[in-house]
C-alpha cells in the first residue's frame, strides 16, 4: 500500500469512528450534527454517511423509527464491534509539580486541589471521565504527595510516584509514566486544568492534543496542521493561533511508537528540563498522526496564577484558603485583594519565599502602600533545624548595626517572616575578588561588633543532634564508612577543641546568595542559623558552600585578613556599628590594630595556623550539612551531589590535617 492509499485508509477510519461515535453519544444527530463533529461540508457528510452504511456499520432508520422529515441512523452490531477496538480504557493525571505560579497557595495545597466554585479542579476531572465510564485512573504525584491519598478511597483511583518531580520537567514524568500509558488508550491530563464541559467521550478516534484559540500576540506553543487536522509543526508564540492548551488522548498505537522516543531522550545528557511535549514536536514526522482537537472559547481554561484565579473565581478575591496570605492580610490591616503581583521567589534549602505588593489604593495604610515585601515560609522539617526564638534574639541584635534586611514582622512560634523587598537588589560574586573581599568585610564587623548572644552554634551538637533526627525519620545515613569517618570527626573535633578558639556572633550560613548588594550599601540575610562560634567558622563555610579548594581557601583567608570594615572596595560607605548594644564578649572587642590584621578571628594566629583551623572546620561543616541533606531527604527532598561534595570535604580536610601532622 503506497504512502497516499495508506493516509487516505486512516482517514476515513477516523472519519467513521466519529460518526459512530457521535452518533452512540446522541442517537438524533442530524446530518448537520455530524457534520459539525467532522468539520466537513454536508456533501462530505452524507458520502461518508453512505460509505459507513454500506460497511454495515450503520442502518438507516425507516420513517416510523424515525423522528420527521430528518433521516436518522442507528449502529449496527457491527458498528458497535467497529467502536469497541476505540475504547478508552485509561486515564493518566499528572500532578507532581509544585505550582510556582499559584504560590503561597500551593505551599500548602498542591495546584491540582484548589477549588474552583467550591469543586477541587482534580475532582472535576475525575467525575467527568467517570461520566463516560473512565474508571481506571492513575495520577502522577510528588510535591505533597499525601494529600492526594484520600482519592484512592474517594475515587478509587491509583497514585504512581515521580521520584524526579523537583529536578527534572514533565519529559521525566511521562518516563516514569511509561508504564500506564503502554497498552492503553489513554487520556493525559493535568490536574490544575478546568474544563468547562465534558468533553470526554467513551471512545475516542485517533490521537489528539487539545487547542483553544489565542487572539492577538501569544507565547503559546502554536499548531500548524494539514488540510486533514493533523499536527504537521509546532512553534513558540505567533499571532491569532490555534494553540496546545489542555487535555491529550494517546491511542495504543500511538504510545507504543512514542514511548521508545521518550525513553531515548530521557537518557540524553542536557534533557532534564526538557517537556514531554519538546520530544513530540521534534519527531512530528517519525510518528503515527496526533490531531488538533480545536475546543470552543472559554472551554478550557490553565490558570496562569492567582490574580486570574481571582477574576474567575471571587472567592479567591479575599478569602484564598491559605495561611500566608492570611497572615499578610493581618499583619497589613488589608484584606486579600490588596495584596497583588504576587510570585514565587527561588526557594533556598530551609525555606521558601514569595513576593509581594501592597496595592497603591485609598484603603491600605499610607505607611505600606504600593511597597514591596518578601514573605517566608519555613520548609518542612525546619522546626526541628532551626530554633526561632534564637532567630528572633539575633535580628533584635543585629537590626542595629544596620547590615540586615529590614523586617516588618517575625513570628519565633513559627518562623514566618516579611521583611521589605530591596529593588535592584543582587546577589554577591564570590568569584569576584572585589566583591568576595567586600563580603568578607561585612563578616569581619560583624565578628568584631561586641554582640553576644545567648546561644551558641557548637557544630558537635549540632552533628549529635541530625544524627538522633535521622534515626527519628526513620532513616539511616547511607555512606558505607560513615562508623569510621564518624571516629575521625571526633579527632578534628578534639584538635579544635585543644586550640581554645574565642567565640564570637557567628553568620553560619555565609553563601553568596545571603550577602546582597542594594542601594543602601550591601547587607546580610538569613540569620537562622547563627550563634556565638568561632568567627573562623564563618570562612570555612563560605569556602564549602562554594566548592572552594584548600588552596582556594588560603586567598578567601588572606582577603578576609586584609579587608576594611569600614569602606567597601568600592569606596562606599559599610554602616557602622556604633549604635549597636554590645555585651561582654568571649575574647575582647577588637583594637584598630587588631582589625587590621585580622581581627578577633585572626587574631594571634599564623597563617598556617589559620590555614589548619579553617580546613578542619570546612570538614566539620561539610559532614554536618551532609547529615542535615540525609534528615531532608528523609522527608522527601533531594540535593543532587550536593550531599556527596559535603561529605567529600570532610574525608579530604582529614587528609590534609593527617598529612601535615595536625591531628
Amino acid at each position: 500500500m503506497n504512502k497516499k492509499r495508506k493516509a487516505d485508509v486512516m482517514m476515513l477510519e477516523r472519519e467513521t469512528t466519529i460518526i459512530l461515535r457521535t452518533l452512540y453519544e446522541r442517537a438524533e444527530s442530524t446530518q448537520r450534527d455530524l457534520a459539525e463533529a467532522l468539520g466537513v461540508s454536508l456533501g462530505k457528510t452524507n458520502q461518508l454517511l453512505q460509505e459507513t452504511v454500506n460497511q454495515g456499520l450503520l442502518r438507516k432508520l425507516n420513517h416510523d423509527e424515525g423522528r420527521g422529515r430528518n433521516v436518522l441512523y442507528a449502529l449496527t452490531d457491527a458498528g458497535r464491534q467497529h467502536l469497541e477496538a476505540h475504547r478508552v480504557d485509561a486515564a493518566l493525571v499528572l500532578a507532581s509539580g509544585f505550582g510556582s505560579r499559584f504560590v503561597p497557595l500551593t505551599y500548602e495545597t498542591p495546584k491540582g486541589l484548589l477549588e474552583v466554585f467550591g469543586e477541587r479542579m482534580i475532582e472535576r476531572q475525575i467525575r467527568q471521565l467517570h461520566e463516560v465510564g473512565i474508571t481506571d485512573i492513575t495520577i502522577m504525584v510528588g510535591y505533597l504527595k499525601e494529600k492526594f491519598e484520600y482519592l484512592i478511597d474517594k475515587y478509587q483511583v491509583k497514585l504512581i510516584y515521580n521520584p524526579e518531580y523537583a529536578t527534572k520537567n514533565t519529559l521525566a514524568t511521562m518516563h516514569h509514566a511509561a508504564s500506564v500509558l503502554r497498552g492503553h488508550n489513554c487520556y493525559i491530563l493535568s490536574s490544575d486544568n478546568w474544563m468547562r464541559e465534558n468533553m470526554y467521550h467513551r471512545y475516542e478516534a485517533d490521537a489528539w492534543y487539545a487547542a483553544s484559540f489565542m487572539k492577538g500576540e501569544t507565547r503559546e506553543w502554536a499548531m500548524e496542521t494539514a488540510r486533514n487536522g493533523a499536527i504537521r509543526d509546532v512553534r513558540v508564540g505567533g499571532c491569532d493561533q490555534w494553540c496546545m492548551y489542555g487535555p491529550v488522548y494517546f491511542t495504543k498505537a500511538f504510545s507504543e511508537q512514542f514511548l521508545p522516543f521518550i525513553e531515548s531522550y530521557y537518557r540524553m545528557p542536557g534533557t532534564e528540563q526538557f517537556y514531554w511535549e519538546d520530544v513530540l514536536i521534534r519527531n512530528l514526522k517519525l510518528l503515527p498522526p496526533i490531531y488538533i482537537n480545536k475546543q470552543p472559547e472559554g472551554e478550557i481554561y490553565e490558570f496562569e496564577n492567582l490574580e486570574e484565579l481571582r477574576q474567575f473565581d471571587e472567592k479567591y478575591v479575599n478569602h484564598s484558603g491559605s495561611e500566608a496570605m492570611q497572615l499578610v492580610s493581618r499583619v497589613f490591616g488589608i484584606p486579600e485583594s490588596c495584596i497583588v503581583h504576587i510570585r514565587c521567589l527561588k526557594a533556598g534549602m530551609t525555606n521558601k519565599s514569595w513576593y509581594f505588593s501592597v496595592l497603591d489604593a485609598p484603603e491600605t495604610p499610607a505607611e505600606y502602600r504600593g511597597k514591596d515585601y518578601i514573605c517566608r515560609i519555613p520548609g518542612p522539617g525546619t522546626e526541628k533545624l532551626i530554633d526561632r526564638f534564637h532567630e528572633g534574639e539575633v535580628y533584635q541584635a543585629v537590626t542595629q548595626l544596620g547590615i540586615t534586611e529590614e523586617l516588618v514582622y517575625f513570628n519565633p512560634e513559627n518562623g514566618y517572616k516579611i521583611s521589605r523587598y530591596y529593588h535592584g537588589a543582587r546577589n554577591a560574586d564570590y568569584g569576584n575578588p572585589v566583591e568576595l573581599r567586600q563580603c568578607m568585610a561585612l563578616l569581619k564587623r560583624l565578628h568584631n561588633s561586641g554582640i553576644v548572644l545567648k546561644h551558641d552554634f557548637d557544630l558537635h551538637e549540632e552533628m549529635l543532634r541530625y544524627e538522633t533526627y535521622i534515626r527519628e525519620a526513620g532513616a539511616v545515613i547511607p555512606f558505607e564508612d560513615y562508623p569510621e569517618v564518624r571516629l575521625h570527626a571526633e579527632e578534628v573535633f578534639r584538635f579544635v577543641a585543644a586550640q581554645q578558639r574565642p567565640k564570637t556572633i557567628a553568620h553560619i550560613d555565609s553563601v553568596k546568595d545571603n550577602f546582597i548588594f542594594t542601594d543602601e550599601g550591601l547587607k546580610m540575610i538569613d540569620w537562622e542559623y547563627c550563634g556565638m562560634a568561632d568567627p573562623l567558622t564563618d570562612l570555612a563555610m563560605a569556602a564549602i558552600y562554594s566548592y572552594m579548594s584548600f588552596e582556594e581557601t588560603k586567598q578567601l583567608i588572606e582577603l578576609y585578613r586584609t579587608a576594611s570594615m569600614g569602606t567597601q572596595e568600592d569606596g562606599t560607605h559599610v554602616p557602622a556599628a556604633s549604635d549597636a548594644v554590645t555585651r561582654p564578649v568571649t575574647a575582647p572587642a577588637a583594637s584598630g590594630d587588631d582589625v587590621a590584621d585580622g581581627g578577633i578571628a585572626l587574631r594571634g594566629l599564623g597563617d598556617e595556623e589559620a590555614y589548619a583551623l579553617v580546613v578542619a572546620y570546612m570538614g566539620l561543616g561539610g559532614l554536618l550539612w551532609a547529615l542535615w541533606c540525609v534528615y531532608k531527604m528523609a522527608l522527601g527532598e533531594s540535593f543532587g551531589d550536593y550531599t556527596l561534595r559535603m561529605y567529600r570535604y570532610f574525608k579530604d580536610s582529614y587528609k590534609f590535617l593527617r598529612n601535615s601532622g595536625k591531628i
